[in-house]
């Protein structure tokens, strides 16, 4: 491989790189690619030279360029080759573009690398705020030509492949699994002595050869999946230039043995060898995930060579074949927290033979690997504003802090927020309703349903939702109508609802002892009752304690910005979340939901091995909080079931809704009063 030296004489051509400013001297005829290489210029390529993949594109910049110290008018390079001609007739080459293996340096030059040809490229996430992903991927591919075997050199297939790899693409000490060495053979006499291989280098053990092809092969895939409790997700994502290729997800198989997380642990207890069969149900359901996204994609599983994966910690050590007990009991002992990377066969997926897995570490007992992903989203540890972080769910983990400090907790809200436990609750789903609004003034709703965009007051709303009728309400539902019965003053800031709003409406009817309001007549009859508001009550207290827990041993009284992230993060109307009192107080500008932050973190790990190490970084520097153990969480919890909140003020929500002003409410007498009555008389 040419080498640059830099006592190369003036009688030598400079070439200069731009946007990079890299510049050396070449002999005459060297390629442009031999000597971006040797300088460390970043032009990828995969056939190593041979003008096949059409990535090492660059452009011939002409003209004057004195402020790179080239005085005379630059542009001596070879014209065209053959090759290249026939490269543009079958795949297209513009007239500016030049394929930087066939070009020829023959005197000054100065040379562009477009973002499209450069490894590390950026691909930018669209969100509200812009989040880019560097694409410095663990895994690459290559294009190598094997010598044949000779009886006067004797040497075995996988021995000349990893000579090839060193002296074409200086690539030393590589293995492979014996997965991998199984398909060498066959691989190589049918590529006719040329292949592709895979080759990861990031996976603590030297370069690895995960996969091979015969011939000439561009296409190279991974899997970002993130292992929900209720939900798993999977993004099958090009390890070539980050698009999401096809993305799918499904219910977690694991539901039929417990709804929530402590139910699966308890199974796990009460049933000898059940952490066997939760972990052989999710890893079946990976399989299928990564079959379908493939299928969708048009890609064999088989050539998916790298997986990345999060999961809360229950979810982590059932994906990973351990025994989650322990999390089940103080003080709540991971098995392990550390990064993992391992044969992804060794957790039974289906990809490609050598295909690795890393999974990201986990932060506590109780706060997940999912979470290291949202923290590798959101990336609180670079801002100098003071950001909260929540991944809303049936235990919400939170992250508040910025570079100087990040504390990390965790806090068990319930599945309330997901539909469970409320009278007419359901998961999200079509028919669900999912936003609602109520007159101040009538005290009439208005709703709408997942799968129409049209509220239920306009014509043509019942047409619309006709295929799936109106079937019951889901967590951002019943977050936003508790939030608008406490605005329309149908409860009061304790949750009570008030009996005496009947008058006005007949919506507001009893419920035996207590009351409630029905959101929807018909069948089937959508209300929210008293035990409603307390389950939401309940839930949210706990998460608003958890986040004030965090504030106190930070020392503040107030948060810069917030994430919601997770399923239910990603639905939440901010403003309601606020009134609800379920988040602290801030500018509403500067809440917003992070949407699949877990997975977007594991999609960030999968396409940038950089990342890796700096959440490994990251998580061992953020404190870990358990608010099993911190004297004031009870305290916290009371004063947060109020709406929005005893005692804070929540001075920024005052400025875009007007709050009721506290008001007392009787609760209805239960027959108690009338005994105590009889008795003092």
């Amino acid at each position: 491989m040419l080498r640059y030296d830099p006592a190369m004489t003036q009688e030598n051509p400079l070439i200069v790189f731009t946007p990079s400013g890299k510049r050396g001297r070449f002999a005459r005829g060297t390629t442009v690619l031999s000597a971006a290489r040797a300088l460390g210029v970043d032009i990828d390529s995969v056939c190593g030279g041979r003008a096949i993949c059409g990535r090492c594109q660059v452009i011939h910049a002409v003209g004057n360029f004195a402020k790179h110290g080239i005085t005379s008018e630059a542009g001596h390079a070879s014209g065209r080759s053959e090759v290249e001609h026939r490269y543009d007739k079958l795949r297209g080459l513009a007239p500016e573009r030049r394929l930087s293996c066939q070009m020829k340096i023959e005197g000054d030059l100065v040379i562009d690398v477009p973002a499209e040809s450069q490894v590390h490229r950026q691909v930018v996430r669209k969100s509200a705020e812009v989040r880019a992903i560097a694409m410095d991927p663990a895994t690459r591919l290559h294009f190598i030509t094997v010598e044949e075997p000779d009886m006067h050199k004797p040497s075995s297939d996988l021995e000349r492949v990893l000579a090839a790899l060193e002296a074409q693409w200086n690539i030393t000490g590589a293995t492979a699994d014996l997965a991998v060495i199984a398909e060498v053979q066959k691989t190589l006499r049918k590529g006719n002595w040329q292949v592709t291989c895979a080759v990861n280098t990031r996976n603590g053990g030297g370069p690895r050869i995960t996969a091979i092809w015969p011939g000439f092969h561009d296409r190279l895939t991974g899997l970002a999946i993130d292992v929900g409790s209720t939900t798993i997700a999977a993004h099958l994502t090009s390890l070539v230039d980050g698009a999401v290729l096809a993305s799918a997800g499904m219910m977690n198989p694991q539901i039929r043995f417990g709804e929530d997380l402590m139910s699966r642990v308890s199974y796990v207890m009460m049933h000898p060898g059940g952490d066997r069969e939760m972990t052989a149900a999710v890893r079946e359901a990976l399989n299928r995930l990564a079959a379908e996204v493939a299928k969708e994609a048009d890609v064999p599983a088989t050539d998916i060579v790298e997986v990345t994966l999060v999961g809360n910690p229950v979810m982590h050590h059932l994906f990973l074949g351990l025994d989650p007990t322990e999390l089940g009991g103080a003080p709540f002992a991971l098995a392990t927290g550390l990064a993992q990377t391992l044969p992804a066969r060794a957790l039974d997926l289906k990809l490609a033979p050598g295909a690795l897995a890393y999974v990201l570490p986990c932060i506590a007992g109780h706060v997940g690997a999912d979470t290291a992903g949202v923290v590798l989203s959101e990336a609180p540890q670079d801002s100098d504003e003071l950001m909260l972080v929540v991944d809303v769910g049936t235990n919400a983990e939170i992250v508040l802090g910025n570079r100087q400090r990040l504390l990390a907790c965790s806090s068990p809200t319930g599945p309330a927020f997901e539909g469970a436990q409320i009278s007419s609750g359901q998961r999200a789903a079509p028919g669900a309703i999912e936003r609602v609004r109520i007159n101040a003034h009538t005290l009439d709703p208005r709703y709408k349903v997942i799968g129409s965009d049209l509220w239920s007051d306009e014509p043509g709303f019942e047409e619309a939702v006709a295929a799936t009728g109106v079937t019951g309400i889901c967590g951002s539902g019943i977050i936003e109508v508790v939030a608008e019965m406490f605005l329309s003053g149908i409860i009061n800031q304790d949750g009570l609802v008030d009996g005496a709003m009947a008058a006005r409406n007949p919506r507001v009817e009893a419920d035996g002892r207590t009351f409630r309001y029905v959101v929807r007549e018909g069948a089937p009859r959508i209300t929210v009752t008293q035990n409603d508001i307390r389950a939401i009550q309940l839930a949210k207290a706990a998460l608003y304690a958890g986040v004030r827990l965090l504030m106190d041993r930070l020392g503040v009284d107030q948060v810069d910005r917030i994430r919601l992230a997770g399923a239910f993060g990603s639905h939440i109307d901010v403003k309601y979340a606020m009134v609800l009192g379920l988040i602290p107080d801030c500018a509403l500008a500067h809440v917003r939901s992070a949407g699949n932050a877990a997975g977007t973190g594991a999609r960030i790990a999968l396409l940038n091995a950089a990342a890796r190490d700096e959440i490994e970084r990251v998580v061992r520097k953020i404190e870990k909080i358990e608010t099993a153990v911190e004297p004031k969480f009870q305290q916290h919890f009371v004063e947060a079931m109020a709406i929005p909140h005893k005692t804070a003020v929540f001075a920024e929500l005052a400025k875009v809704v007007t709050l009721p002003a506290p008001r007392s409410i009787t609760p209805p007498d239960d027959g108690g009063g009338e005994r105590r009555r009889r008795r003092r008389g």
